[in-house]
């Protein structure tokens, strides 16, 4: 009887090994957002967990999670430091990530730290204010900074340097108005400012224009300005003119993509970069990638790593033109 009650335990360990050996990189999977609930990356998260289940590149579901501080410095740290190896878990990033890299926001660690997973699509900046706001053309905005810069509050997914502050200060130089004068509240992502925005505590958002379309879709009382795109947007923000139309040449294209720790093994990063170049290549990705106000911009593997270092040398120049911290 003894013999028997081992052979059942032997077996029963062999079996716990060959469900762990069977569970993969697309398996339990879990995309992290840099951010509260609600904003660009929320967004991003949700495009990756839709396609993925619709087009049954995964079993279950994946699970979302939301880890805020420094725009996206401490789930970077988190990821290299801590839980560099996870498999099964991806992080969203935006061109807002890497132009604080660029300044070092991230601490010691820089673009060189994480494995670039994939560009899953691009977005473009905008102007939003409040539905009920007399704010409605661009030379609204300028003319009441210009009155009185104390009483046009901005809110920004970040502090002075970050991607939204960014936006900003370009608007405010091509207005001829002086970046430094102008008055920003920082705010943990897209999400926190819109809501401050439709309270009244900020007057102004120079966020993005695909968040902007989701928080409009769930109710949100809130209006595009203007969108810093080359040309008119399609879908529901088609009517919203563009900055260069109202005279201020700004444009700000932002990639989305996703990278993963820096010590995925290499069969598991090609598992999960060549399910995104499949994925993103069907007519149901795109559909759902239209559905949430991005445009095409498909990379993954080595050409995601070569355009990710070129931006990272466009973003070091651009933090240097405005006097700011510039990272190595």
């Amino acid at each position: 009887m003894r013999l028997h009650h081992v052979s059942w335990a032997a077996v029963a360990c062999v079996a716990g090994l060959s469900l762990s050996a069977l569970a993969g990189p697309l398996d339990k999977t879990e995309c992290v957002a840099p951010a509260k609930p609600g904003g660009g990356f929320d967004l991003t998260c949700k495009l990756a967990q839709g396609a993925l289940l619709d087009g049954k590149y995964t079993a279950d579901p994946m699970r979302v999670s939301y880890m805020p501080g420094g725009i996206g410095a401490v789930a970077y740290n988190a990821i290299v430091a801590q839980r560099p190896a996870e498999n099964n878990t991806i992080v969203a990033f935006s061109g807002g990530s890497l132009l604080n890299l660029a300044q070092g926001k991230f601490g010691r660690y820089n673009e060189n730290d994480v494995r670039w997973l994939a560009a899953v699509g691009s977005d473009f900046g905008a102007v939003i204010v409040a539905e009920n706001s007399p704010i409605k053309t661009m030379q609204d905005l300028v003319t009441a900074i210009k009155a009185d810069p104390s009483k046009v509050v901005f809110g920004a997914g970040g502090s002075v340097g970050s991607q939204d502050w960014m936006k900003a200060a370009l608007t405010a130089r091509a207005a001829g108005l002086d970046p430094k004068a102008m008055r920003f509240v920082a705010f943990e992502g897209g999400g926190e400012a819109i809501t401050a925005l439709q309270g009244g505590h900020v007057q102004v958002y120079s966020g993005d224009a695909s968040e902007a379309e989701e928080q409009m879709k769930a109710g949100a009382k809130i209006r595009v300005v203007a969108v810093l795109a080359g040309e008119r947007l399609e879908g529901k923000l088609a009517g919203v003119p563009t900055m260069k139309e109202q005279g201020y040449n700004v444009q700000w294209p932002i990639i989305r993509g996703f990278y993963m720790g820096p010590k995925v093994s290499d069969a598991d990063y090609k598992v999960w970069s060549d399910t995104f170049a499949k994925m993103m290549a069907t007519p149901a990705y795109d559909k759902l990638r239209v559905e949430r106000g991005l445009f095409k911009f498909a990379l993954t593997g080595k050409e995601l790593d070569g355009f990710i270092k070129e931006r990272m040398t466009a973003y070091r120049q651009l933090a240097k033109d405005f006097n700011l911290k510039v990272a190595n």
